[in-house]
């Protein structure tokens, strides 16, 4: 039997092998539920429509106290924590697979946006940033050839 490292990263994990399971157990109960819980990256979807640009950040069981979003120097800057609470009902995790910790995203913007009027919002999961374009500004250009 080959023992196989556990990687979460993996595109086919719903054909697991009994030993990574088994090592992924072992691996968490050895390092401690916390190591492993100390930086995550949420998944994020852009999209872009003729009037804005759309940020989706997927960031369940998270308050909206618990975000972070600063603009500078032409990029936004999304940072966040997600807490794991241990609860005093005396459970033993034997899996914990939510990731949980802090995270830091940067996304560069282009120049055609209204920094102004950025809007965010939160609900059932997904914060969702607003970044409406600037009509007045048009990045694409003409270059003559001599």
């Amino acid at each position: 039997m080959t023992l196989i490292k556990y990687n979460p990263s993996l595109p086919n994990t719903e054909n697991r092998s009994f030993s990574s399971l088994l090592d992924k157990f072992f691996n968490d109960s050895f390092n401690g539920v916390g190591k492993e819980m100390q930086h995550f990256a949420p998944q994020v979807d852009i999209a872009e429509s003729k009037k804005s640009f759309e940020i989706a950040v997927a960031a369940p069981g998270m308050k909206k106290s618990d975000f972070n979003i600063d603009m500078k120097d032409g990029s936004i800057t999304i940072s966040g924590e997600r807490k794991f609470e241990e609860k005093k009902e005396e459970k033993n995790f034997h899996s914990v697979e939510t990731q949980y910790g802090s995270f830091s995203r940067t996304f560069h913007l282009p120049e055609n946006i209204e920094e102004d009027n950025i809007e965010a919002s939160y609900q059932d999961g997904i914060l969702t940033i607003v970044i409406p374009k600037d009509e007045k500004k048009e990045l694409k250009r003409t270059i003559q050839i001599k």
